[in-house]
């Protein structure tokens, strides 16, 4: 059986898709590549092909209609036979050196007394025209190289588990019905945080993983492009509070970092939202934050009245201007967009 599934979610991803899958095949027979052209237009499909054909037993390609990077990631799942999953887009790759020590700590842990439930490393934010790159640690989070429980955890702002530093077992996926949206961006955010409630138990490598390519014109990250897809943002903001909202009977620090990341998820859409500079937008912020409070009422005050909150609901223009500022001055610190 391989012990880790790999999805490549691939869109027109002619030009960087090589890169990704290469620093992938070291992996060689213990780990399952699952390119998923998702209805491209370019060489993307034929790329894919030809490393199936090349490595038969460790690539898979898989050719689908358009449906969106969540539907891929979707259709890597469904096809994963491996015991652990993780989604690497098709910009990214892994670091040659931590890739070996993760998959053998993955092997060990299989054959050992702990099912691990969400496995956590470092990643580093590979930006454009950044000499000195930014590397996301949890070491400050999370005690390193053993199993643990969320009791064990520090739960502090400013440092969350993103899609790019997780790796789930593949099970507890399917087990807790993680489907995403079709035709969504920014559904990154779902994956990570539907599936925390059924998380019993983790583990984290203080390795980086992850390199995370950030920074080409046309990227979903890219902030201009955020506000023209702000309705998407907002979908999946909406499905996060949808999530939270209806669960019951969680453990309190699951319950804690789930608050913690809604609230900086609520914080990204309301400033975008306020950076558009349109009173359609302003309005649609508004309505965001009147679903967060008809959804849950103890939850919205939480967040609300927390200082993200407030940031993002200071009144009049002036208000709107400090709201920004503040804003500019978290991207810097946090390196995001």
């Amino acid at each position: 059986m391989k012990i880790l599934s790999v999805a490549i979610p691939s869109y027109n991803s002619q030009e960087y898709m090589r890169k990704c899958i290469e620093s992938l095949l070291p992996g060689g027979e213990e780990v399952e590549i699952i390119i998923v052209d998702d209805g491209s237009k370019d060489e993307t499909g034929k790329i894919a092909d030809e490393y199936e054909q090349k490595y038969p037993t460790i690539v898979k390609a898989v050719h689908q209609e358009n449906g969106g990077h969540g539907e891929a990631v979707n259709a890597g799942l469904r096809n994963a036979t491996g015991l652990f999953f993780k989604v690497v887009d098709s910009d990214d790759w892994v670091d040659a050196e931590a890739y070996p020590k993760v998959l053998a700590t993955l092997k060990e842990l299989t054959g050992g007394p702990d099912t691990v439930d969400m496995f956590i490393c470092n990643y580093i934010y590979d930006k454009v025209g950044v000499r000195r790159k930014k590397i996301m640690q949890y070491r400050h989070l999370f005690p390193a190289d053993q199993v643990f429980e969320w009791k064990d955890m520090k739960i502090r702002r400013g440092h969350y588990i993103l899609m790019h530093s997780v790796i789930y077992r593949t099970k507890l996926l399917r087990e807790c019905g993680m489907v995403l949206p079709k035709h969504t961006f920014y559904v990154d955010n779902l994956f990570v945080f539907q599936p925390l409630p059924h998380v019993k138990k983790l583990y984290y490598m203080d390795v980086e993983l992850y390199h995370y390519f950030i920074g080409r014109e046309d990227q979903s990250v890219n902030e201009k492009i955020m506000i023209g897809r702000i309705d998407q943002q907002i979908k999946v903001n909406k499905l996060l509070i949808d999530t939270l909202a209806n669960l019951r009977g969680l453990n309190k620090q699951c319950r804690k970092y789930m608050e913690n990341y809604l609230d900086i998820i609520m914080t990204v859409s309301s400033m975008l939202l306020i950076k558009s500079g349109t009173d359609e937008n302003f309005a649609k912020k508004q309505e965001l934050w009147r679903y967060l409070k008809n959804a849950d009422r103890g939850l919205y005050r939480k967040i609300r009245h927390g200082l993200l909150g407030r940031a993002c609901n200071l009144p009049g223009k002036s208000g709107r201007m400090v709201s920004v500022s503040a804003y500019k001055v978290t991207q810097k610190f946090y390196g995001f967009n």
